[in-house]
């Protein structure tokens, strides 16, 4: 007999390899992908037309006329998204609306995590991008314009190099998030490239919060009347296969776009979970850096008692988070909490977190207690002594932006 091995996708941003891992032959292993998992990869004549259809606003090309400076703002490197792949069909829109590039400028809007480098900026736009164009970092604790509060009472302050532009411009990815329901859309400017004084509150705002929730959900309200208030002129929302590459894009303005873009993704992201699984498999990309985004749909297969696992293959550890990060042995940022994400009492009997490069400061985040090795060959012979020569094995090879039939049907 010979062992069972399926290859799963990883090290986004550093290589897009692949990782192997062996089962043995007796065990019932399930690899469980998205229904968008192949799906074909737009050419960028269909991203231009896709730019084309706008919901909800003129094009792009429209809204250029007679503009002064554009920023676009682009998701951070915790995010998969090839910006790269739509920047040319978005600036061709911006020329034909009159734009020069000395009047483009980019601002990445990562909230609260940390800043990143040229290096990054050129594997997320493009090497010539940041030779030809402004670039900048968002400091959520300086050079903030304050518009006023929303109605949940959140002061909303951002970006200056933002607020000075009269045409603002948003490219990013629509996945499942655990509380602002999906990602994209206004949560690119709160928490974006707000400020933390607008964040922290924001973030606390929790009633109809949870993946794939929208309608009544107050931190997505909150930040959409953000947007507006600071004048967010048009967006672009990409879907995404697992390599990560654009599938479809739904653009527009910040909130019917968005919509419609839920619509898309709802279908795009669903996976059938399966259910009594003794080994569920998360795989943290193609977000490894915030690998614990893996946790909803490995959690909702795993049996109770059972060994719930996280692939984590990434060199940058934990992403930095001025928020939610830890700071000290018994301290962190405003929203720090010793178990921000995996909180006890678990569902599972353990959790098992796979990490070719392991950094003790993030074992709160996927648990107290996590039970952490350098390689699948370690794990699998834990998983062995538990469960012996019959498993029930379920692998969710894009866990981080999977999304469950159950909470892709939250509305």
């Amino acid at each position: 007999m010979c062992p069972i091995k399926v290859k799963v996708p990883a090290w986004e941003w550093h290589g897009w390899k692949t990782e192997e891992l062996e089962f043995p032959d007796g065990w019932a292993v399930h690899e469980q992908r998205m229904a968008g998992h192949d799906a074909k990869a737009l050419s960028p004549g269909e991203i231009s037309e896709g730019l084309e259809r706008p919901v909800g606003t003129p094009p792009l090309s429209e809204l250029a006329k007679g503009k002064k400076r554009c920023v676009i703002l682009f998701d951070d490197m915790t995010r998969p998204t090839k910006t790269r792949q739509m920047i040319p069909a978005v600036l061709e829109e911006l020329h034909k609306g009159g734009l020069e590039d000395g009047q483009i400028v980019f601002v990445m809007a990562p909230g609260s995590h940390g800043p990143r480098l040229l290096s990054d900026f050129q594997k997320k736009l493009g090497r010539d991008v940041p030779e030809r164009f402004l670039v900048f970092n968002h400091n959520a604790y300086e050079n903030l314009e304050y518009l006023g509060d929303t109605s949940q009472g959140t002061p909303v302050k951002i970006n200056r190099e933002v607020m000075s532009c009269d045409l603002k411009i948003t490219i990013g990815c629509l996945m499942h998030h655990q509380s602002f329901g999906f990602g994209g859309g206004s949560k690119m400017l709160l928490p974006g490239v707000a400020g933390i004084d607008s964040i922290y509150p924001n973030h606390h705002l929790v009633d109809g919060t949870g993946p794939g929730k929208i309608r009544e959900n107050t931190r997505r309200r909150d930040s959409e009347e953000a947007a507006r208030m600071a004048g967010i002129d048009f967006v672009v929302n990409a879907l995404l296969n697992a390599d990560c590459d654009v599938t479809r894009i739904v653009c527009g303005d910040v909130v019917e776009a968005h919509r419609d873009g839920i619509k898309a993704a709802r279908k795009h992201y669903v996976t059938e979970v399966i259910p009594d699984a003794d080994v569920s498999i998360g795989n943290g990309y193609p977000m490894a850096d915030e690998a614990y985004k893996a946790l909803h749909i490995a959690r909702e297969s795993v049996r109770p008692g059972g060994d719930l696992v996280f692939l984590i293959y990434t060199p940058e550890g934990c992403r930095v988070h001025y928020y939610k990060g830890q700071f000290g042995a018994d301290y962190g940022g405003r929203g720090w909490s010793p178990e921000p994400y995996v909180r006890k009492p678990w569902k599972m009997g353990r959790i098992l977190c796979v990490s070719p490069e392991i950094s003790k400061v993030d074992e709160g985040v996927y648990g107290l207690g996590s039970r952490w090795v350098k390689s699948w060959g370690e794990a699998l012979g834990l998983l062995e002594e538990r469960h012996g020569s019959d498993a029930l094995v379920a692998l969710y090879p894009t866990a981080a932006m999977q999304i469950s039939e159950k909470n892709a049907g939250n509305t």
